[in-house]
């Protein structure tokens, strides 16, 4: 019998710290870098994001999110033999953040633990590999979670950048399963593209070598987003043998309302099926869309039996897309 994979549990968290446009337009002045709520909200949708205080790291709220989505699923953290943990802010060079979320866990039974780098088409590279894996039969439970806290990252001096991100963790329960959950998925990077979103810094002898800082040339970003994120979703769609009529949900990487909105256009998809917390979230990056699907799926948007598409594009270049039965 074919062994396949669903999702038995999702679960989110954001710090406490809400911090809204007026909030953060107003630090930005202090600094003498002008922008505006209506500047912010016209050009992304975002109206808040969420910082995590200074010690506080993406394994802590990962944390958070993991225990929601294990009660959710009614699985024990010991009965977890997988965990992934998609993450561009780790706690440390080494060990990984997946490894310190296991510990955090209480989790003792030597399953493997790893992270996944694929900035924030994160979450769509860790769940494919958690599915490859559960059908392969090295794995019944996974736990898999995006977690960031892009703030440590940011440069507050380019207005451009800054307001767009946030902090924030997402996690599902991946369990074995007679029936299909996740049916199909579809994974690409494109490296010569890997200026146009990146944070070109790194540790040597002590040191920062580079700029730590994240930059981003966003109208080249925003081209590239929309024709990749359709084109993935269509080859999800048919590796899974579904029309787009049968999608009752798109769950986009929340980065930005107007791309989400045109990429649902061209799966001609109408806005009601599109799953929106850009704008009391931002950026959170590999957390975005783990963050969405839970509260869509707590606020009984989602429903089981229901088709979603879920789809994410970052840096390296990297995009991917995902269907799922719930």
């Amino acid at each position: 019998m074919r062994r396949y994979s669903r999702i038995a549990g999702t679960g989110g968290y954001l710090p406490p710290r809400r911090v809204s446009n007026d909030e953060l337009a107003a630090e930005l002045a202090r600094r003498g870098v002008e922008t505006s709520d209506t500047w912010i909200v016209e050009r992304t949708g975002i109206h808040a994001r969420h910082f995590a205080a200074p010690d506080v790291a993406s394994s802590d709220l990962a944390l958070h999110a993991a225990r929601q989505a294990l009660d959710a699923a009614g699985t024990a953290p010991d009965e977890i033999d997988l965990i992934i943990v998609a993450t561009s802010t780790p706690d440390m060079v080494f060990p990984s953040t997946a490894a310190i979320l296991q510990h955090k866990l209480g989790i003792t039974n030597g399953c493997a633990a790893f992270d996944v780098q694929a900035v924030c088409s994160g979450f769509i590279y860790a769940l494919a590999v958690a599915d490859a894996m559960v059908q392969a039969g090295s794995a019944r439970s996974a736990l898999v979670v995006g977690s960031e806290v892009f703030s440590r990252i940011l440069d507050f001096s380019d207005r451009t950048t800054c307001v767009l991100f946030g902090d924030g963790a997402g996690a599902v329960v991946l369990k074995a399963s007679e029936t299909p959950g996740i049916l199909a998925s579809d994974l690409h990077a494109d490296g010569q593209h890997v200026g146009l979103l990146c944070v070109p810094g790194h540790v040597s002898g002590g040191a920062i070598l580079g700029d730590p800082l994240l930059k981003m040339d966003g109208q080249a970003v925003f081209k590239l987003a929309v024709g990749v994120l359709e084109k993935t979703a269509h080859a999800t769609l048919a590796k899974a043998g579904v029309t787009e009529a049968e999608v009752d949900w798109l769950v986009p990487h929340q980065a930005n309302i107007r791309i989400m909105l045109s990429t649902a256009r061209r799966l001609h998809l109408p806005p009601e099926k599109v799953v929106v917390t850009v704008a009391e979230h931002g950026n959170t990056s590999a957390a975005s869309v783990p963050l969405a699907l839970d509260v869509a799926v707590r606020a009984g948007q989602i429903k089981p039996g229901q088709n979603v598409l879920l789809e994410g594009v970052g840096g390296g270049f990297t995009w991917g897309s995902l269907l799922v039965k719930m």
